[in-house]
């Protein structure tokens, strides 16, 4: 059994990201795709062979959290973008969870884009914690330094360069952030937040 790449994902239509943009950063989901079958098959093949003490299998082992957490989160990512889509309810579960932590909707953004801010390679992740019931803004380095063991991802969003170099440059992040919070698909968070409360965990697709 091997991943695919998920096509259903891909976003069009955005807007302030452009097709161009989107085109380029799918190449890079489809290779981590390839990588995480790959190292799969590599692992097993040198498990198999008794080599799993070698410094080559060590290499291999640690490539693949960056690579598999490279695949995960783009999906996430690709499937919380959506043109056009409705806003967050303010009678929702989870705006009203947003608004008792952060003492608004509009102080939760500020923190959430303010985390996607950091200097540093990465995402900006609304995670939901299930022992408390609770949310938090977490900034997960390159693409496996971060994440709490057992949270589940609500909002994604990639601030690697790769995300905004074709629209806005290098340095251009702040504008990247804008552009995407414009196209949040809040009926995916929302059924992410949803399957999360009931104790699931929420599909990637």
């Amino acid at each position: 059994m091997a991943y695919e790449v998920q096509v259903g994902l891909r976003p069009k239509d955005l807007h302030g990201i452009s097709e161009e943009q989107i085109a380029q950063h799918w190449k890079l989901y489809e290779g981590y795709v390839a990588q995480v079958n790959a190292l799969r098959s590599e692992l097993e093949s040198l498990r198999r062979e008794g080599k799993g003490n070698t410094p080559l299998y060590a290499d291999r082992r640690r490539r693949f959290g960056f690579e598999y957490n490279g695949m995960v989160l783009h999906e996430y990512y690709f499937g919380n973008l959506k043109a056009d889509t409705a806003e967050l309810k303010e009678t929702s579960e989870l705006y009203k969870l947003l608004v008792a932590q952060f003492g608004g909707f509009d102080q939760f953004r500020e923190d959430f884009l303010a985390c996607g801010g950091t200097r540093s390679i990465g995402w900006a992740i609304l995670a939901f914690d299930p022992q408390l019931g609770v949310v938090n803004n977490h900034f997960v380095q390159v693409h496996e330094e971060g994440n709490v063991a057992g949270f589940i991802p609500l909002l994604v969003m990639d601030v690697w360069e790769h995300a905004y170099m074709v629209d806005y440059g290098a340095t251009g992040r702040p504008q990247y952030m804008q552009a995407f919070w414009r196209n949040v698909n809040w009926p995916i968070v929302e059924k992410r937040f949803a399957e999360a409360v009931r104790g699931a965990i929420p599909r990637r697709y």
